[in-house]
């Protein structure tokens, strides 16, 4: 055996170092007082932050120990970084050791991609934590004085995305369309048109009460409130740039209480 093969064989290994840990957080809607404790938490306590486009500067900088900041913004139609992508960083970065916090809008476990993220750290054998935020809905439903469920009213509620087009040949719109039910449609604002003509397909009372929630707890939030016959037209009227929330079988509670609301129910 080579002399210098015996002499490495002789040195002491040097432990691998090992892998670090990955915490999904929701940042919630977009206020930052609707952080949880625990979120917060993890951002002061993050090597590496991994954060969607949507998530506000000020709520990015609350991780000021961190020395690594990757945005990886997804804009609806428009440009986004592959999820192969993020999800390679995440375990990139956790395998160097890091305390990653993989910061999501909104709730993680809501239209978020986790479980593919959640794979890609399940193949390496890194650890990883959940930590729920507020989702765009609950902020929404505050923001109209209104709730997702209500005694005599309805018993269940849906959510639905309208990003996936072909996805909405699945729903079942025949239910949907029913008096008194309610839904949650998120990323629907570009999907508007399609919906109304789905829910006429079907039944739909064309005065059912539609409200879309632009920015939702943010100071430049905006309430579009209308029905569903004139549901297109407003949308595109209005073309709301922000992330946007459609609650379909609900008004506003009191619009004078609504100093942004922009046009009443028709």
């Amino acid at each position: 055996m080579p002399l210098k093969q015996i002499i490495s064989n002789l040195r002491p290994k040097r432990p691998a170092r090992p892998a670090g840990e990955v915490r999904f957080v929701g940042a919630g809607p977009g206020d930052a007082d609707l952080l949880t404790v625990k979120a917060l938490r993890a951002l002061q306590e993050a090597d590496v932050v991994i954060h969607d486009g949507l998530v506000p500067a000020q709520i990015v900088q609350l991780a000021q120990s961190a020395h690594k900041f990757i945005p990886v913004g997804k804009k609806g139609f428009g440009h986004h970084t592959p999820q192969s992508d993020i999800n390679a960083r995440i375990v990139e970065n956790a395998l160097r050791g890091h305390r990653v916090v993989r910061l999501k809008g909104g709730d993680p476990t809501v239209f978020a991609r986790l479980d593919e993220e959640i794979e890609a750290l399940e193949e390496h054998g890194i650890r990883y934590e959940i930590v729920p935020g507020i989702t765009a809905a609950s902020a929404s439903l505050a923001a109209i004085g209104q709730s997702l469920t209500k005694r005599g009213r309805n018993a269940s509620a849906r959510i639905l995305t309208g990003h996936d087009m072909k996805g909405f040949a699945d729903h079942d719109w025949r239910a949907l369309a029913q008096s008194g039910e309610v839904a949650a449609i998120y990323m629907g604002k570009r999907a508007a048109r399609f919906i109304q003509g789905r829910l006429l397909m079907h039944g739909a009372d064309p005065t059912t009460p539609v409200t879309l929630v632009e920015n939702a707890s943010r100071a430049d939030q905006s309430i579009l409130a209308t029905n569903l016959l004139n549901l297109p037209d407003v949308v595109d009227q209005a073309n709301p740039s922000g992330p946007a929330l459609m609650l379909w079988g609900l008004a506003p509670r009191d619009a004078a209480a609504h100093p942004v609301l922009q046009q009443e129910l028709a």
